[in-house]
């Protein structure tokens, strides 16, 4: 008879998902994902209240694959400083926002997908011809967001005199841009071809992409499983052409050219 009761409560606790895993945290319909609020064409916060981009596109289809309807996700605000620090503190349970995988930050947490490509670009003002490239920046102000690569990227490769500005978020270093306080943003060209959107007749991303940046969903460091059913998401999204309809809606209007669909590698 006590055999009987172990294997009972085996079999109940196996039926189960881990508490600190994404199908343990789902488990009750809901999900607190980690998105921007302010990346038009990705995501962003509405003034009347709505998030809308692909990012938040992709992060509600990976969602309904767990069994969560989207007025079941609380949105929480993520930053490039923050994104590590939000999925190890239990503070969401998924981060899509831009998230480039690495393997320094594969020490910390988990990746799943890629599910976008893109490169790290240069955002300009449309009457400066001069800079043509990262090479051409030396003696210039170029500005990145704090906690993020790519101006430093910049420095050691291409410009060494240049001199980096930081600012907590992308808009911040936008409106330097036209103000004339910078005289460059750097970050992902998808990220930049957002505010292009906004002031089509002051602003151009330069269009020569120097890295090759791939856009992973985040996770609690570990969670295989979770790894499995978010990366199968991606896969399905990309298949029956929910991935491309998003990115046309979202991204097309700005002119950035569509990558192809990436390959899921993170496993």
């Amino acid at each position: 008879m006590a055999v009987v009761v172990l294997l009972l409560l085996g079999l109940t606790a196996c039926s189960h998902p881990a508490p600190g895993t994404l199908a343990g945290k789902s488990d009750n319909g809901t999900l607190t994902i980690g998105i921007r609020f302010d990346q038009p064409g990705l995501a962003e916060h509405t003034l009347d209240g709505r998030f809308v981009g692909f990012d938040v596109d992709v992060a509600e289809y990976v969602a309904r694959k767990l069994g969560v309807k989207p007025e079941n996700i609380t949105w929480r605000e993520t930053t490039s400083a923050t994104r590590e620090t939000d999925l190890t503190s239990g503070r969401v349970d998924l981060v899509v926002a831009t998230y480039s995988i690495t393997d320094k930050r594969k020490q910390l947490i988990s990746f799943a997908g890629p599910y976008f490509v893109t490169g790290q670009d240069l955002l300009v003002r449309k009457n400066d011809t001069a800079i043509t490239g990262p090479e051409t920046l030396n003696g210039r102000r170029l500005c990145s967001v704090t906690g993020s690569t790519p101006a430093q990227e910049v420095k050691n490769r291409f410009a060494h005199a240049v001199e980096l500005v930081e600012y907590p978020r992308y808009p911040d270093c936008v409106t330097a841009l036209l103000a004339g306080q910078v005289d460059a943003v750097t970050t992902d060209g998808v990220i930049l071809a957002g505010y292009v959107t906004q002031n089509p007749e002051l602003l151009r991303v330069v269009g020569k992409p120097f890295t090759d940046e791939r856009y992973g969903i985040g996770l609690r460091k570990g969670d295989t499983a979770g790894q499995a059913t978010v990366d199968n998401a991606i896969q399905d999204m990309i298949a029956g052409g929910d991935w491309l309809a998003s990115l046309q809606r979202n991204i097309g209007p700005s002119g950035y050219p569509l990558p192809a669909p990436p390959v899921v590698t993170e496993r």
